[in-house]
């Protein structure tokens, strides 16, 4: 146990570093100006901006493939982890260059405690797209629970620099800031 536990927090902190260090390219078809957009918006407009990125980040080309990634969300909604993780897995075989399916497949592994494949699914949904906040935010959770604070706090202000209305990291940033960690000198 103490071996995966060491190679899971070394793989933590090098996918950490890979997100912080990649670039703030364009994927899975969202318009420089529509990310521009959130991350310029008012508080009371960012909610509706986000939706409009996760709509479209949600939208895989196919009728089928938008099926199953509804179905395991409707899955994860019920608290059927092992249903989604069907559904989504299903979804990234078929597409496998479509990153909310691996997404949302990672999401529905960390809530059943299968934090391995989380990471590994985070690591893909990443690469095929670096500015899925919410894929980040997931990364800093599991960076977090898994002992590197500062790490997480680094992911958390990387979120905030794509979406600073983000509804859970400014609060989990301010939660570490307030314990010392994650301070800016």
């Amino acid at each position: 146990m103490r071996m995966f536990s060491v190679n899971l927090k070394r793989h933590l902190a090098a996918l950490g570093a890979l997100v912080l260090l990649s670039g703030m390219s364009v994927a899975e078809s969202v318009s420089p100006e529509l990310m521009e957009k959130l991350r310029t918006a008012t508080a009371d407009e960012a909610p509706r901006v986000a939706r409009e990125v996760e709509t479209t980040w949600g939208r895989s080309g196919s009728a089928a493939m938008d099926l199953l990634l509804k179905r395991g969300r409707d899955a994860m909604e019920e608290e059927e982890y092992s249903l989604a993780i069907e559904h989504f897995t299903a979804l990234t075989d078929h597409a496998p260059d479509f990153a909310e399916g691996y997404h949302a497949r990672a999401e529905a592994f960390f809530r059943a405690e299968r934090y391995g494949p989380a990471l590994a699914d985070l690591e893909r949904a990443l690469a095929l797209n670096p500015q899925n906040y919410d894929a980040i935010f997931g990364l800093a959770v599991m960076v977090q629970e898994f002992g590197d604070p500062r790490r997480a706090a680094e992911l958390y202000r990387r979120v905030l620099a794509i979406y600073p209305h983000h509804p859970n990291a400014g609060e989990a940033l301010t939660r570490l800031q307030r314990d010392g960690i994650g301070r800016e000198l």
